[in-house]
């Protein structure tokens, strides 16, 4: 591999896939229906985040938005918080995907495998229209109408895109986690929602073996009093095993066939009402209960996905995702243009790391989105898919949940294309579960230099701020948006005054978005991404809570105190060390870091665990008691001690010559 430099010219698209891309189309369309002509791509993003009433009225009409009933204007409000958007619209998020099925009923609209279900299996679009139509009608017959929550405790497979269709379809309310989390995490996200109805697997498989999860699925049951009624899907199992679980349950497949050959009418609902509840959380109580909206969401991945992305009729667009990650939330919107989302369920490097290239030969893919540190992981497992497979359909790949460095660019055009003259879009994008959608990204009309996002996306006024608050260019500040976005959070679950809505993004900057990110944005428009600015633990794109995690390392009996860290290394690869402090008299030895791991992953999940276990003797704090986690990431990652923290504000300053010596270590 040659040596990578952030800014390498890689790709410049042929003329043919440019003018071929969707973005080139909608260009065409804005200067013959709307007489907006714009030269590049750069004044097309300029005009698109400061007329935003032009813009995102552009997008509903070019996209073809179905309504039952029109909106009065597209922005009533345009502050932030609050925006108000498209008011008086009523429509329908299931409505606009499942109209695909009346275009190409025979055409696959699902593809799917999984280590539990090793055969590629496919779900035409009539298939998906009536499979949604029959459990609709079931989660009725169980109760569940307008407003309800319904949440899913299964992975990412084909009933999973049912349900939340079924879900939508009738105004109820969806929530997913993966079943890879730990009863704690799941409680402690669906709790707090109140949710009517429970989907849930009896266990899966990862990396070749199987995890029974119907204790989980008992302990969700006794912790969620709001619950009515538990449909269990056999998926481990052929048959699941409910003895541990209460009598207000009913299997997938029953409802199901007893519902076979019913209608699919879709409630109609204002354009804010709740279509699903994201979560991610920070440094302090429960994860954020993330509500967004039906129409926010419709028109943002009608624009991210349909036009950004390239997606549309034909495309096989794959994510590896989970779940619980809000990929898979894009993964589902890749249906609203007609294309065919491809599902995979299991780990992607068993039984070794050929398994999602050989996915991708398979079912004909054209667009494989990953995470960075996947393609880092085959660049260092020396994977080589050019050479092993046919990968003759695959125009593009995209890469999102961390900073993806310039090695894992030059990785993907020396290894995944086949030759130089071989068009190959890589797009690495940014964003967050916070908005599902992507900040910066990519765009299939410019070119693609190694490390570089290629811009910020249409819709999205992001800027970069220094410490002052004052936008900069060239310099690497704070990510922030300074214009409302239409998927933006109506509101968070239990935040009546929007006392926390507004301290999660607001509380640095007033009425500018915040997203806690580290921003460089370049001359030419390009974006490099340096990570979080605060100490959110990002592991392969999900988000969770150091105090989620404090949580389960805190409930071992043998620790007192502890402090977690995720470190991004210039190479890509990530270091995550668990610095504990134990009750007098103890001893970290293998024993105690077993019941430690076991702890995070139950309570957690299985990617935060942990690199690494370290005793000290006192975590750093704050003089109100706060933990120094940004300050201890920032001295682990080499910056003077005296740079990172004021020993003025701390609670036990001479703590940190300590972390000073353990980075030297590391």
């Amino acid at each position: 591999m040659t040596e990578a430099t952030e800014g390498k010219l890689l790709w410049k698209p042929s003329e043919s896939f440019r003018k071929n891309s969707r973005i080139a189309a909608y260009m065409r369309w804005l200067e013959e229906e709307k007489g907006h002509s714009f030269g590049d791509y750069g004044s097309l993003w300029e005009w698109s985040a400061t007329d935003l009433e032009g813009f995102w009225e552009s997008v509903w009409e070019y996209c073809d938005v179905s309504a039952s009933k029109p909106y009065e204007r597209v922005i009533g409000k345009r502050g932030m918080p609050g925006a108000e958007w498209f008011p008086g619209a009523e429509l329908n998020y299931a409505e606009n995907i499942l109209k695909n099925a009346a275009e190409r009923p025979d055409e696959p609209a699902l593809m799917s495998r999984s280590e539990t279900r090793p055969e590629l299996s496919e779900m035409t679009w009539r298939e998906l229209e009536q499979k949604t139509a029959a459990f609709a009608a079931g989660l009725k017959k169980l109760g569940v109408e307008r407003g309800d929550r319904v949440v899913a405790y299964i992975p990412n497979i084909p009933e999973a895109i049912v349900a939340f269709l079924a879900t939508a379809s009738i105004g109820a309310v969806w929530s997913g986690c993966s079943p890879d989390f730990g009863a704690g995490s799941v409680v402690d996200r669906f709790a707090q929602i109140e949710p009517k109805v429970l989907i849930a697997c009896d266990g899966y498989r990862y990396g070749g073996k199987g995890f029974d999860r119907m204790n989980v699925v008992a302990r969700l049951q006794r912790e969620m009093p709001s619950l009515e009624k538990t449909v269990v899907l056999p998926y481990l199992n052929e048959e699941s095993d409910t003895g541990e679980l209460d009598e207000n349950v009913v299997f997938w497949d029953e409802i199901v066939s007893e519902n076979e050959g019913a209608e699919l009418p879709f409630e109609q609902v204002p354009f804010d009402h709740p279509l699903w509840v994201l979560y991610s959380s920070g440094t302090t109580g429960l994860p954020k209960a993330i509500v967004q909206g039906h129409g926010g969401c419709l028109v943002e991945h009608l624009k991210a996905v349909g036009i950004q992305m390239d997606v549309g009729p034909g495309e096989r667009f794959f994510w590896f995702t989970t779940t619980g990650w809000m990929m898979w939330n894009i993964v589902a919107a890749s249906l609203l243009t007609g294309a065919t989302a491809l599902l995979y369920d299991g780990n992607p490097g068993h039984p070794d790391m050929d398994v999602m290239w050989k996915f991708a030969e398979e079912t004909g893919m054209t667009i494989f989105g990953t995470s960075a540190s996947y393609l880092t992981a085959c660049m260092k497992a020396e994977v080589e898919p050019a050479k092993d497979f046919d990968l003759s359909n695959l125009k593009a790949i995209g890469s999102t949940g961390s900073p993806l460095p310039p090695e894992g660019f030059d990785w993907v055009y020396e290894n995944v294309r086949r030759d130089e003259s071989e068009d190959l879009w890589l797009f690495s994008t940014s964003g967050g579960t916070d908005l599902c959608t992507a900040f910066v990204g990519g765009v299939a009309t410019l070119p693609v230099r190694s490390g570089e996002l290629q811009a910020p996306s249409l819709g999205a006024k992001v800027e970069s701020y220094d410490e002052e608050g004052n936008p900069h260019i060239g310099r690497v500040g704070e990510l922030v948006v300074t214009e409302p976005m239409p998927s933006m959070p109506i509101y968070l679950w239990n935040d009546p005054d929007g006392e926390r809505y507004l301290d999660s993004y607001f509380g640095v900057y007033p009425g500018v978005w915040r997203h806690g990110d580290w921003l460089l944005i370049k001359e030419s428009g390009a974006c490099v991404i340096y990570g979080r600015s605060d100490s959110t633990i990002n592991r392969g794109g999900v988000r969770m809570g150091t105090s989620e995690i404090y949580s389960a390392v805190e409930s071992v009996e043998e620790v007192a105190d502890s402090l977690v860290v995720d470190i991004h290394k210039d190479d890509g690869s990530a270091f995550m060390p668990l610095f504990v402090v134990l009750k007098e008299g103890g001893e970290l030895d293998e024993e105690l870091k077993k019941s430690i791991v076991s702890s995070i992953r139950d309570r957690c999940s299985p990617r935060h665990v942990p690199d690494e276990i370290l005793q000290v003797e006192e975590v750093p704090r704050t003089l109100n008691g706060k933990k120094l986690e940004v300050p201890i990431k920032k001295i682990l990652s080499g910056t003077p001690p005296e740079k990172a923290a004021s020993k003025e504000s701390l609670a036990n300053p001479d703590i940190l010559d300590r972390y000073v010596e353990l980075a030297g270590r590391m």
